[in-house]
């Protein structure tokens, strides 16, 4: 049988099969070829017997992707929760996350919170950079007023079918988002270790739960990781607005830097691509340059 890994408990794996929940145990050839299964993963599974012994998991198809923090597979999107105040919104971080997500092909949903904390003036400021972001081709959602029952029902719309994190700032109140989108998620997830529990689980690592027709990740950590895992010659490609001028730049490897006749610089000249967007990839350009080599010792 095939399902979806959705909760991992001391060594136990919860397997989703339609609206079915099955425990299993990792089978043995899993461990001796070192493949550790992480929530998200497609996985094939021998049923339980009759006699009321666990099943096994015997083996991960393959991933689309893999995140490390949190440890899930095959993500569609990620919530990409940034504030318009307190802490003070920046593109600079919010193009950081957008960077990773495109490496990893995971679509980025860019929601913006506390706009409350805005006057008129200010939020028509970022309204219009929010529409950059639009332009470009990310959803965005601004609510004037946050959790309001109509924005809230358009983010709910677009966890279905879909298997969603949730990442962003610290401080940009990704937790008190996710409680009013979905108001039983404590309920959901202690439900699930409640009916399957076996004796007493201490470890937990992720656990996806349904909402809304899709799965949503709840766990945190994800916005410590290292952002920019990309390599300097590679970093442009992350750049969807780059890529589609980037075939009118004189040089094929043109890096938008100091090459003349650069399409994208000229884009930005012209105000068809934002500075700020341009002003952050020169400067993750700077950063991934001096990143110092790191050797294998081992090798030698």
């Amino acid at each position: 049988m095939q399902g979806q890994v959705i909760q991992l408990l001391s060594g136990y794996y919860d397997i989703a099969v339609g609206d079915q929940v099955i425990r299993t145990r990792a089978a043995g050839n899993l461990r001796q070829k070192k493949v550790s299964p992480i929530a998200g993963d497609f996985v094939e599974f021998t049923p339980a017997p009759d006699n009321g012994e666990l099943g096994y998991l015997t083996r991960v198809l393959p991933r689309r992707n893999a995140l490390v923090r949190p440890p899930v597979a095959n993500v569609d999107q990620a919530m990409v929760i940034t504030a318009a105040a307190e802490p003070t919104f920046a593109t600079n971080l919010l193009d950081r996350f957008l960077v990773y997500l495109a490496g990893q092909r995971i679509a980025g949903v860019i929601t913006v919170t506390k706009t409350d904390l805005l006057d008129d003036t200010a939020f028509a400021r970022l309204q219009a950079v929010m529409n950059g972001y639009e332009r470009i081709g990310y959803q965005v959602h601004l609510p004037r007023q946050p959790f309001g029952a109509a924005d809230l029902e358009a983010l709910r719309s677009v966890l279905n079918g879909r298997l969603t994190i949730f990442t962003g700032q610290t401080g940009a109140g990704k937790s008190t988002l996710l409680n009013h989108l979905v108001p039983d998620l404590s309920l959901a997830t202690a439900a699930i270790s409640k009916s399957l529990n076996r004796g007493k689980h201490t470890t937990r690592k992720t656990t996806l739960y349904r909402a809304y027709g899709g799965l949503v990740a709840d766990t945190p950590g994800f916005s410590s990781l290292e952002l920019l895992d990309v390599e300097t010659d590679a970093l442009r490609d992350r750049f969807p607005e780059f890529v589609a001028v980037a075939g009118d730049c004189k040089f094929r490897g043109c890096q938008h830097l100091q090459e003349p006749h650069c399409a994208v610089k000229a884009a930005v000249a012209a105000g068809q691509i934002m500075q700020s967007r341009y002003d952050n990839y020169c400067q993750f350009h700077a950063e991934l340059a001096a990143r110092k080599p790191v050797y294998d010792k081992k090798k030698r």
